[in-house]
Protein backbone atom coordinates (compact mmCIF):
# COMPACT_ATOMS: atom_id res chain seq x y z
CA UNK A 1 0.00 0.00 0.00
CA UNK A 2 2.77 2.45 0.79
CA UNK A 3 3.73 2.25 -3.00
CA UNK A 4 0.57 3.80 -4.17
CA UNK A 5 0.97 7.34 -3.89
CA UNK A 6 -2.57 8.50 -4.30
CA UNK A 7 -3.29 9.22 -0.60
CA UNK A 8 -0.37 11.66 -0.94
CA UNK A 9 -1.70 13.44 -4.23
CA UNK A 10 -2.04 17.25 -3.67
CA UNK A 11 -5.07 17.33 -5.11
CA UNK A 12 -7.14 15.04 -2.73
CA UNK A 13 -7.79 17.26 0.38
CA UNK A 14 -7.44 15.32 3.87
CA UNK A 15 -9.07 15.65 7.30
CA UNK A 16 -7.93 14.42 10.48
CA UNK A 17 -10.29 12.48 12.20
CA UNK A 18 -8.96 12.76 15.93
CA UNK A 19 -11.11 10.60 17.71
CA UNK A 20 -10.49 7.79 15.45
CA UNK A 21 -6.90 8.71 15.15
CA UNK A 22 -7.82 8.50 10.92
CA UNK A 23 -7.30 10.30 8.02
CA UNK A 24 -10.37 11.20 5.70
CA UNK A 25 -10.32 11.88 2.33
CA UNK A 26 -12.64 13.73 0.06
CA UNK A 27 -14.35 11.06 -1.94
CA UNK A 28 -15.26 13.41 -5.00
CA UNK A 29 -11.65 14.58 -5.28
CA UNK A 30 -10.37 10.42 -5.50
CA UNK A 31 -13.02 9.83 -8.07
CA UNK A 32 -11.55 12.76 -10.49
CA UNK A 33 -7.88 11.45 -10.29
CA UNK A 34 -8.88 7.98 -10.71
CA UNK A 35 -11.20 8.75 -13.55
CA UNK A 36 -10.58 11.96 -15.02
CA UNK A 37 -14.16 12.85 -14.90
CA UNK A 38 -14.81 16.49 -14.97
CA UNK A 39 -18.33 16.15 -13.41
CA UNK A 40 -17.56 13.45 -10.58
CA UNK A 41 -20.45 13.95 -8.55
CA UNK A 42 -22.72 12.97 -11.39
CA UNK A 43 -19.87 10.04 -11.91
CA UNK A 44 -20.55 8.88 -7.54
CA UNK A 45 -24.10 9.31 -8.39
CA UNK A 46 -23.90 6.61 -11.39
CA UNK A 47 -21.71 4.55 -9.35
CA UNK A 48 -24.41 3.90 -6.83
CA UNK A 49 -26.76 3.68 -9.08
CA UNK A 50 -24.52 0.29 -10.64
CA UNK A 51 -23.44 -1.06 -6.99
CA UNK A 52 -26.81 -1.33 -4.85
CA UNK A 53 -24.56 -3.07 -1.89
CA UNK A 54 -22.06 -0.02 -1.92
CA UNK A 55 -25.01 2.57 -2.43
CA UNK A 56 -26.81 0.92 0.88
CA UNK A 57 -23.55 1.58 3.16
CA UNK A 58 -23.16 4.97 1.80
CA UNK A 59 -23.57 6.87 4.98
CA UNK A 60 -22.01 4.65 6.53
CA UNK A 61 -18.67 4.67 5.09
CA UNK A 62 -18.65 8.59 3.67
CA UNK A 63 -19.79 10.68 6.28
CA UNK A 64 -20.23 14.57 5.84
CA UNK A 65 -17.29 16.46 7.23
CA UNK A 66 -15.81 19.88 7.35
CA UNK A 67 -13.32 20.57 4.83
CA UNK A 68 -11.14 23.65 4.22
CA UNK A 69 -11.81 24.74 0.62
CA UNK A 70 -10.71 28.02 -1.33
CA UNK A 71 -14.11 29.58 -0.57
CA UNK A 72 -13.54 28.41 2.76
CA UNK A 73 -15.48 25.28 4.88
CA UNK A 74 -17.34 22.89 3.41
CA UNK A 75 -19.70 19.64 3.92
CA UNK A 76 -17.92 17.30 1.94
CA UNK A 77 -18.26 13.87 1.77
CA UNK A 78 -15.35 11.92 2.87
CA UNK A 79 -14.17 8.20 3.42
CA UNK A 80 -11.18 7.20 5.47
CA UNK A 81 -8.71 4.31 3.49
CA UNK A 82 -11.00 1.47 4.59
CA UNK A 83 -13.87 3.33 2.74
CA UNK A 84 -12.22 4.31 -0.19
CA UNK A 85 -10.81 0.19 -0.97
CA UNK A 86 -14.28 -0.35 -0.99
CA UNK A 87 -15.81 2.79 -3.24
CA UNK A 88 -12.30 1.88 -5.77
CA UNK A 89 -14.12 -1.77 -6.39
CA UNK A 90 -16.64 -0.33 -7.82
CA UNK A 91 -14.51 2.12 -10.49
CA UNK A 92 -13.94 0.48 -13.84
CA UNK A 93 -10.30 2.47 -14.52
CA UNK A 94 -7.09 1.78 -15.43
CA UNK A 95 -5.90 4.38 -12.77
CA UNK A 96 -8.46 2.10 -10.16
CA UNK A 97 -5.95 -1.54 -11.05
CA UNK A 98 -2.95 -0.78 -8.24
CA UNK A 99 -5.58 -0.92 -5.30
CA UNK A 100 -7.15 -3.69 -6.81
CA UNK A 101 -4.41 -5.83 -7.30
CA UNK A 102 -3.18 -4.72 -3.90
CA UNK A 103 -6.65 -6.02 -2.31
CA UNK A 104 -6.15 -9.00 -4.05
CA UNK A 105 -2.90 -9.43 -2.69
CA UNK A 106 -3.91 -9.02 0.85
CA UNK A 107 -6.62 -11.45 0.66
CA UNK A 108 -4.60 -13.69 -0.85
CA UNK A 109 -1.94 -13.27 1.66
CA UNK A 110 -4.53 -13.60 4.62
CA UNK A 111 -6.14 -16.57 3.64
CA UNK A 112 -2.28 -17.98 3.36
CA UNK A 113 -2.08 -16.73 7.00
CA UNK A 114 -4.71 -19.10 7.95
CA UNK A 115 -3.75 -22.06 6.48
CA UNK A 116 0.08 -21.49 8.07
CA UNK A 117 -0.04 -18.90 10.97
CA UNK A 118 3.60 -18.83 10.97
CA UNK A 119 3.44 -16.78 7.74
CA UNK A 120 2.01 -13.87 9.37
CA UNK A 121 4.89 -14.22 11.86
CA UNK A 122 7.40 -14.48 8.93
CA UNK A 123 5.86 -11.45 6.75
CA UNK A 124 5.78 -8.92 9.88
CA UNK A 125 9.74 -10.26 10.04
CA UNK A 126 10.19 -9.25 6.58
CA UNK A 127 7.85 -5.72 6.40
CA UNK A 128 10.18 -4.58 9.86
CA UNK A 129 13.26 -5.21 7.75
CA UNK A 130 11.85 -3.10 4.52
CA UNK A 131 11.35 -0.34 7.10
CA UNK A 132 14.63 -0.37 8.16
CA UNK A 133 14.49 -1.82 11.91
CA UNK A 134 17.85 -3.63 13.42
CA UNK A 135 17.56 -7.96 13.64
CA UNK A 136 18.02 -7.78 17.03
CA UNK A 137 14.63 -4.84 17.65
CA UNK A 138 12.57 -6.40 15.56
CA UNK A 139 13.31 -9.97 17.11
CA UNK A 140 11.81 -7.89 20.47
CA UNK A 141 9.35 -6.38 18.86
CA UNK A 142 8.03 -10.41 17.37
CA UNK A 143 8.29 -11.86 21.20
CA UNK A 144 6.61 -8.50 22.52
CA UNK A 145 3.48 -9.30 20.07
CA UNK A 146 3.93 -12.56 21.05
CA UNK A 147 3.46 -11.80 24.95
CA UNK A 148 0.81 -9.21 24.40
CA UNK A 149 -1.36 -11.99 22.28
CA UNK A 150 -0.83 -14.38 25.45
CA UNK A 151 -2.21 -11.52 28.08
CA UNK A 152 -5.32 -10.73 25.60
CA UNK A 153 -5.55 -14.30 25.37
CA UNK A 154 -6.17 -14.63 29.37
CA UNK A 155 -8.22 -11.70 29.74
CA UNK A 156 -10.83 -12.72 27.29
CA UNK A 157 -10.76 -15.66 29.69
CA UNK A 158 -11.05 -13.36 32.72
CA UNK A 159 -14.23 -11.48 31.03
CA UNK A 160 -12.92 -8.62 29.36
CA UNK A 161 -14.69 -8.54 26.24
CA UNK A 162 -14.82 -4.47 25.10
CA UNK A 163 -12.18 -2.87 22.99
CA UNK A 164 -12.23 0.00 25.69
CA UNK A 165 -11.73 -2.27 28.25
CA UNK A 166 -8.17 -3.52 27.22
CA UNK A 167 -7.43 0.17 26.84
CA UNK A 168 -7.82 0.70 30.50
CA UNK A 169 -6.24 -2.03 31.47
CA UNK A 170 -3.31 -1.55 28.95
CA UNK A 171 -2.95 2.04 30.43
CA UNK A 172 -3.17 0.60 33.89
CA UNK A 173 -0.03 -1.15 33.30
CA UNK A 174 1.37 1.13 31.52
CA UNK A 175 1.11 3.59 34.08
CA UNK A 176 2.83 1.80 36.47
CA UNK A 177 5.83 0.71 34.00
CA UNK A 178 6.59 3.70 32.49
CA UNK A 179 4.96 6.14 34.95
CA UNK A 180 2.34 7.09 31.70
CA UNK A 181 -0.56 5.98 29.61
CA UNK A 182 0.35 5.54 26.08
CA UNK A 183 -1.02 8.29 25.15
CA UNK A 184 1.45 10.39 27.02
CA UNK A 185 4.43 8.03 25.88
CA UNK A 186 3.44 9.03 22.45
CA UNK A 187 3.18 12.27 22.96
CA UNK A 188 7.10 12.35 24.42
CA UNK A 189 7.95 10.85 21.11
CA UNK A 190 6.07 12.98 18.93
CA UNK A 191 3.62 10.13 17.51
CA UNK A 192 0.12 10.71 16.24
CA UNK A 193 -1.75 7.88 14.47
CA UNK A 194 1.49 5.46 14.61
CA UNK A 195 2.36 2.54 16.85
CA UNK A 196 3.81 3.48 20.33
CA UNK A 197 5.75 0.27 20.62
CA UNK A 198 7.02 0.32 16.80
CA UNK A 199 8.80 3.19 18.02
CA UNK A 200 10.33 2.32 21.44
CA UNK A 201 13.69 1.62 22.10
CA UNK A 202 14.94 -1.70 23.02
CA UNK A 203 15.00 -1.25 26.81
CA UNK A 204 11.25 0.73 26.16
CA UNK A 205 10.15 -2.79 24.77
CA UNK A 206 11.79 -4.51 27.44
CA UNK A 207 10.25 -3.02 30.01
CA UNK A 208 6.95 -2.86 27.88
CA UNK A 209 7.26 -6.87 27.84
CA UNK A 210 8.37 -7.31 31.43
CA UNK A 211 4.92 -5.22 32.40
CA UNK A 212 2.89 -7.62 30.26
CA UNK A 213 4.38 -11.07 30.83
CA UNK A 214 3.98 -10.09 34.72
CA UNK A 215 0.43 -9.24 34.73
CA UNK A 216 -0.12 -12.78 32.52
CA UNK A 217 1.29 -14.66 35.34
CA UNK A 218 -0.59 -12.74 38.05
CA UNK A 219 -4.04 -13.10 36.05
CA UNK A 220 -2.71 -16.75 35.31
CA UNK A 221 -2.55 -17.56 39.29
CA UNK A 222 -5.13 -15.22 40.85
CA UNK A 223 -7.68 -15.66 38.16
CA UNK A 224 -9.75 -12.04 38.54
CA UNK A 225 -12.73 -11.78 36.99
CA UNK A 226 -14.33 -8.66 35.45
CA UNK A 227 -12.45 -5.46 34.41
CA UNK A 228 -12.02 -3.99 38.58
CA UNK A 229 -10.36 -7.35 39.39
CA UNK A 230 -8.46 -7.52 36.47
CA UNK A 231 -7.15 -3.47 36.90
CA UNK A 232 -5.36 -4.28 40.25
CA UNK A 233 -3.54 -7.29 38.30
CA UNK A 234 -2.42 -4.70 35.69
CA UNK A 235 -1.28 -2.45 38.37
CA UNK A 236 0.55 -4.87 40.18
CA UNK A 237 2.25 -6.43 36.88
CA UNK A 238 2.86 -2.96 35.75
CA UNK A 239 4.71 -2.50 39.15
CA UNK A 240 7.03 -5.21 38.60
CA UNK A 241 8.29 -3.91 35.77
CA UNK A 242 8.28 -0.26 37.41
CA UNK A 243 9.85 -1.17 39.77
CA UNK A 244 12.84 -2.50 37.54
CA UNK A 245 13.15 0.70 35.15
CA UNK A 246 13.34 3.01 38.66
CA UNK A 247 16.45 0.66 39.89
CA UNK A 248 17.91 0.80 36.36
CA UNK A 249 17.53 4.71 36.42
CA UNK A 250 19.03 5.09 39.44
CA UNK A 251 22.20 3.34 38.65
CA UNK A 252 22.64 4.75 35.69
CA UNK A 253 21.23 7.85 36.01
CA UNK A 254 19.78 8.22 32.52
CA UNK A 255 15.87 7.68 31.83
CA UNK A 256 14.59 4.90 30.11
CA UNK A 257 11.33 6.81 28.28
CA UNK A 258 12.83 8.95 25.63
CA UNK A 259 11.85 10.85 22.52
CA UNK A 260 13.72 8.25 19.97
CA UNK A 261 10.99 7.10 17.43
CA UNK A 262 11.91 5.74 13.55
CA UNK A 263 9.47 8.12 12.15
CA UNK A 264 10.68 8.54 8.23
CA UNK A 265 10.29 11.95 6.79
CA UNK A 266 7.28 11.41 5.53
CA UNK A 267 5.70 9.85 8.82
CA UNK A 268 7.27 13.59 10.49
CA UNK A 269 5.21 16.06 7.20
CA UNK A 270 2.17 14.40 8.22
CA UNK A 271 2.51 14.45 12.09
CA UNK A 272 2.55 18.37 11.41
CA UNK A 273 0.03 18.20 9.23
CA UNK A 274 -2.05 16.73 12.09
CA UNK A 275 -0.83 18.83 14.68
CA UNK A 276 -1.43 21.87 12.50
CA UNK A 277 -5.15 20.76 12.45
CA UNK A 278 -5.26 19.82 15.92
CA UNK A 279 -4.26 23.47 16.96
CA UNK A 280 -6.86 24.74 14.26
CA UNK A 281 -9.94 23.34 15.44
CA UNK A 282 -9.05 24.25 19.30
CA UNK A 283 -8.50 27.83 18.40
CA UNK A 284 -12.17 28.39 17.34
Amino acid sequence: MSNIKLFESKQIRSVWNEEEQKWYFVVEDVVAVLTDSKDPKQYIKKMRRRDSALAEGWVQIVPTLSVETTGGKQKMGCANAQGLLRIIQSIPSPKAEPFKLWLAQVGSDRLDEIENPELAAQRTRELYKLKGYPDDWIEKRMRSIAIREELTEEWKNSGIKQQKEYAILTAEISKATFGLIPSQHKKVKGLKNQNLRDHMSDLELIFSMLGEASTTAIVKTRKPKGLSENKIAAKQGGAVAGNARKELEFKTGQKVVTAQNYLTEAEKKRNKRIAASSSKKKSK
